[in-house]
């Protein structure tokens, strides 16, 4: 009865109804740190809790009447059962049993409503690798990565890697095809994957140029019934056979390729037609060429087959199917939309951005490629046709013009019109060229600026520098960003030899087109004449980046290692001249006179003699090996290279002394007396001649000896005679000029000193003088053909000519400067300042030189 509370009236009867553990409050669980831990992992797992008083169940529940308390009886997690006495406070019971309470959970259960009670879940069962099934799929996938990476290696350009691993794919798929076989699922064979296989190998094989090999291997897949349609494979083996030139298999194959396909493909068929036409013309069968054209022009025009058409026409010469056929041509739909879909046309942010991003994008690019495409296949069948059409080209020109203009490429009239120049200057005829030009002057910006940047080379090509400057400035107001015009406007200030000027406007034109290798080259020639040969260099050294094998831009790169006194430079620069140029004379000549300044007498004769091989006739060549044989004492050897000496310079006595003085030391008297003789003849006043033969007879003990030496007194004392008339006269000149200068000084009341002036050497003693350090200047005009054949006199003259005050366009050479200039045996000399006009070659058999930098799209 201890246990037994009465309840009081001032205790809250219904009290302790809303309490309750937290540890139930389910909607705090996901906030409930110990209870997520425990669901994630396995560290929150607790022991099952058991009842907080031990005993059973009567020995844990008291006895209580309706008016009194009973001591709570708490549930298996701890919880006090409704109605229960918390904290002494004694309530009345309100129900025989709690809502939802079953007393036979009471007994050792526990509250686990994850099941984390039963431990870790068992770890997955391995798979067992050595089953049959296992190991045909882990071939499988080995061979779906040898093709991958095959094809990825192909896309590189390995092709070697590329056969390889197409090889061990091929391998690894006939080793699953016996797997399957033994573990008797031959009937579960993957054709697909062999399929890939066969045909991956067979590409990698024609990439590689394994011909046969390929054919073997598209042979297989041919002719397995079980492949579906792998008759268009036949496609693939006509290519080859085309590459092998076997043109009758290829049109076979090609036409058994169109058979298998159905007319549901029609891109295909078309592109297959397209091919045989092409054979067809390979072959010179142009008819059966035509046939296949027109078709395709009937029924999926394009722009590569209109072309190929014109020349089918071209070659058997239907003119009125030429007309129908370039109409047909101009009138081929591109499918591509209109620039000015890429130009902003409102303030729309979103839009505006949309079209910034697609301005570029690679699907433009296409587009524009396309375009460029069609408009060079234009030109070319414009400028083939013209003077095949009409019984002028001129005529023709002027009907292909008025297509042109009639059809969606008007911009392409303007360029036909200056093609039609430019033809009239491959016949020569310039009056009509440059008339043809002028009409351009009142066009629009950009056709004005292209035609007056030809007619200011046309003029700088004539020397006609004041009209080549006036279209170069008409040019640059035209269109100030064409750097044809700024190279042009540059060469005619180069030529007036204003190069700060000069190199501003190429300058510029870099700035404008920073690929212009025009006015980079310029412009270190430009630095070059400053004598600002570091900057010159750093010109050629970036040009030589974009032009890497220009024997031009390596030379001048040599020409300034030398002119910076670093020889051995120089003279790997011209190794990688003659690497490109191994025929050159003048680079060999230049590497033997670098290696002879070094010291190096052997090597400097391989690299001279090389260059006499190639080119006989260089005078200077032949006079150092001359010279190179008598040092090393064989004048038998020397005496070929001075005969031919004397064949190119017969007016010259020195060879012909030289080839008596050869005979002389080789101790051949008698032949050395008959060219003395000769010699004689020729040059009867000859000194150095008459003293050898008075010498040779007097040693010979011959009779002659007084009658030479009768002559040899004669001519000496003209000689003298000679000599005292030319220094009185310059005596008297010298006088007169003391006395005029003492009459005018004496006049003046100015007493002048008497001044002597010293004898002046002229000029070709200058040279003379200068040209025992270095070879004479070549003539900066002259071509490598013919080069060396000009005598001495006048290589002097031309370096007369070449002093400063020349109008000439190329580069002269001062004394200072090197004797020898590398000369592009295709044409003009390197030194001249480069044209702004291009040349360029098209594609086609047909191609044509254009004049101007912007008159067609590269």
């Amino acid at each position: 009865m201890e246990n037994v509370h009465l309840a009081v009236e001032e205790d809250d009867l219904y009290s302790g109804y809303n309490d309750y553990n937290p540890t139930f409050d389910s909607e705090e669980l996901e906030n409930d740190v110990g209870f997520q831990q425990a669901v994630r992992t396995s560290h929150g797992r607790r022991p099952p809790m058991t009842a907080k008083f031990p005993g059973t169940a009567m020995g844990a529940r008291p006895l209580a009447s309706s008016f009194g308390s009973r001591m709570p009886l708490a549930s298996s997690m701890g919880r006090p059962m409704t109605g229960a006495v918390q904290d002494g406070a004694a309530r009345p019971m309100t129900a025989v049993r709690a809502a939802g309470y079953t007393s036979s959970l009471t007994r050792g259960s526990t509250f686990d409503p994850l099941g984390q009670s039963k431990g870790p879940a068992p770890p997955l069962e391995a798979k067992n690798e050595d089953t049959p099934e296992e190991k045909i799929k882990i071939l499988e996938k080995k061979v779906n990565d040898l093709i991958e990476e095959s094809c990825m290696a192909q896309s590189i350009g390995a092709l070697q890697l590329a056969l390889e691993k197409a090889k061990e794919a091929g391998r690894k798929e006939r080793a699953l095809v016996r797997q399957r076989e033994q573990s008797g699922n031959a009937d579960h064979i993957n054709l697909d994957l062999t399929y890939s296989v066969l045909l991956n190998l067979a590409n990698q094989y024609a990439n590689n140029e394994m011909y046969p090999e390929a054919l073997n291997s598209y042979q297989v897949i041919v002719k397995n019934k079980m492949f579906s349609n792998a008759g268009r494979l036949k496609v693939n083996m006509a290519n080859i056979y085309f590459k092998q030139k076997n043109y009758p298999k290829a049109i076979k194959f090609y036409r058994m390729a169109l058979d298998q396909i159905s007319n549901t493909h029609k891109e295909m068929r078309i592109k297959i037609m397209q091919n045989i036409g092409v054979v067809f013309v390979r072959m010179g069968q142009y008819s059966d060429a035509i046939t296949s054209f027109e078709h395709i022009m009937s029924e999926s025009p394009n722009i590569r087959t209109g072309f190929n058409l014109i020349l089918c026409y071209y070659a058997i010469g239907d003119r009125e199917r030429m007309k129908k056929a370039f109409q047909k041509l101009i009138s081929v739909p591109l499918g591509i939309d209109d620039e000015d879909k890429y130009i902003p046309t409102n303030d729309d942010t979103n839009s505006n951005m949309v079209i910034e991003a697609i301005k570029n994008d690679k699907l433009h690019q296409m587009e524009r490629d396309l375009k460029v495409l069609a408009e060079k296949y234009i030109m070319t069948a414009a400028k083939l046709i013209a003077p095949a059409i009409e019984t002028s080209f001129a005529t023709g020109f002027d009907w292909c013009v008025d297509m042109v203009k009639s059809s969606q490429y008007v911009e392409l009239a303007n360029d036909l019109e200056i093609n039609k120049a430019i033809t009239y200057l491959r016949q020569k005829d310039f009056n009509q060229a440059v008339e043809t030009l002028k009409t351009f002057e009142k066009k629009d910006s950009r056709v004005k600026s292209a035609a007056a940047t030809n007619l200011s080379f046309l003029y700088f090509l004539e020397k006609d520098y004041d009209q080549a400057d006036r279209y170069a400035d008409l040019a640059m107001n035209a269109d100030r960003y064409n750097p044809a015009a700024l190279i042009n406007k540059g060469n005619t200030v180069f030529v007036k030899q204003d190069y700060e000027k000069a190199a501003e406007f190429y300058k510029e034109a870099l700035r404008n087109d920073s690929s212009c290798t025009e006015a980079l080259y310029n412009l270190g020639l430009t630095y070059k004449r400053l004598n600002r040969l570091e900057e010159a260099l750093d010109c050629f050294l970036k040009l030589h980046a974009i032009l890497r094998n220009s024997a031009q831009v390596m030379y001048q790169l040599a020409h300034l290692y030398e002119l910076l006194e670093d020889p051995q430079q120089a003279i790997e620069w011209l190794m990688q001249v003659i690497s490109v140029t191994p025929t050159d004379p003048q680079a060999l000549a230049k590497l033997g006179e670098l290696h002879d300044g070094e010291g190096d007498k052997s090597q400097a004769f391989q690299y001279y003699y090389e260059s006499f091989r190639y080119f006989p006739s260089n005078i200077d060549v032949i006079e150092w090996l001359g010279a190179y044989y008598i040092e090393t004492q064989f004048c038998e050897k020397a005496i070929q290279y001075f005969e031919r000496a004397t064949l190119i310079q017969p007016t010259q006595v020195k060879w012909q002394l030289m080839v008596a003085s050869c005979y002389r030391r080789s101790g051949n008297y008698q032949k050395a007396l008959e060219t003395y003789k000769d010699i004689h003849r020729k040059f009867p006043e000859n000194v150095e001649c008459l003293r050898f033969l008075v010498r040779l007879c007097t040693d010979m003990g011959l009779k002659e000896v007084q009658d030479y030496a009768t002559k040899l007194k004669k001519v000496e004392k003209m000689k003298e005679i000679r000599e005292q008339r030319v220094k009185s006269g310059r005596e008297g000149s010298a006088r007169g000029r003391r006395e005029g200068r003492e009459g005018s000084a004496g006049s003046a009341g100015i007493s002048t000193p008497v001044l002597t002036s010293p004898k002046k050497s002229s000029i070709m003693d200058d040279v003379k003088a200068e040209s025992k350090q270095l070879s004479p200047v070549l003539d900066s005009g002259r071509d490598s053909g013919h080069s060396s054949s000009s005598t001495k006199g006048e290589r002097l003259s031309a370096k007369m000519r070449s002093l400063p005050g020349s109008n000439e366009p190329y580069e002269t050479s001062s004394p200072k400067e090197l004797d020898a200039s590398y000369v592009d045996p295709l044409g003009p000399q390197m030194e001249r300042p480069k044209t702004g006009a291009k040349r360029r070659v098209e594609d086609d058999d047909f191609a044509d030189e254009e004049l101007g930098d912007d008159l067609l799209p590269e």
